[in-house]
C-alpha cells in the first residue's frame, strides 16, 4: 500500500509491501513502530536507531513530537488519493453528469432516489472496497437520474453508477 505523507509542507511517498518491506521516496527503510501507551507515546526503531514520539490525532492529520521538535503530519493512502483525484477530475458542467465508481467495490447503500435533488457534496452511494466503506459524493448540485446499480452489486473501477442531471430553474408564472 502506498501512502503520501506531508510533514510541515514536505511530501514523502511511503510504500509498505504485503511482506512488510518499507520504502520512502524509493529508498528502502528498516523501521518498526510500537505504541507504548494509549495516550500517544510510540517507540520508533528506524535504521537501527531508537526514537520516542508523541502522536496526537487532530481534526486534520496528526501532530508529532520527536526529539523536542513538533511537526504537523497529514497522511493519505492511495485509495483516498484516487477518490479525491476522481472528484477533482470531474467536469461539473450544466448538462448530464455520469457518476462512476472511482474504485472496484461492492455497493452497500444507495442514499438517494431517482428524481431527488442533491447539493454539492451530498452523499450518494456507499461503496465498500477492501473492507473500507467509501462515500461517493455529488460533485455538484443536480437531480438524480438513472441509478444503474443496486445494493449488493459488485462494480468495477470507472463503472457507471448513476447520472446527475441539471436542476431546472422554475420561474414564477
Amino acid at each position: 500500500m502506498k501512502y503520501i505523507a506531508q510533514v510541515d509542507g514536505i511530501t514523502y511517498e511511503i510504500e509498505i509491501t504485503p511482506e512488510g518491506a518499507i520504502t520512502m521516496d524509493g529508498e528502502p527503510v528498516e523501521a518498526d513502530l510500537i505504541q507504548v501507551d494509549p495516550l500517544g507515546l510510540f517507540s520508533l526503531l528506524k535504521n537501527h536507531q531508537s526514537h520516542e514520539l508523541v502522536v496526537e490525532e487532530q481534526q486534520q492529520g496528526y501532530r508529532v513530537t520527536l526529539g523536542g521538535n513538533t511537526f504537523t503530519v497529514d497522511v493519505a493512502d492511495e485509495r483516498h488519493l484516487r477518490m479525491e483525484s476522481s472528484r477533482a477530475d470531474v467536469s461539473a458542467g450544466d448538462g448530464d453528469l455520469p457518476i462512476h465508481a472511482p474504485i472496484p467495490g461492492l455497493v452497500v447503500k444507495i442514499l438517494v432516489q431517482e428524481g431527488q435533488i442533491v447539493a454539492l457534496n451530498d452523499p450518494l452511494i456507499i461503496l465498500e472496497a477492501m473492507k473500507m466503506e467509501n462515500e461517493i459524493r455529488a460533485p455538484r448540485a443536480g437531480v438524480v437520474q438513472n441509478i444503474s446499480v443496486q445494493v449488493g452489486q459488485s462494480v468495477e473501477g470507472n463503472a457507471p453508477m448513476m447520472v446527475l442531471g441539471p436542476v431546472e430553474e422554475r420561474g414564477e408564472q
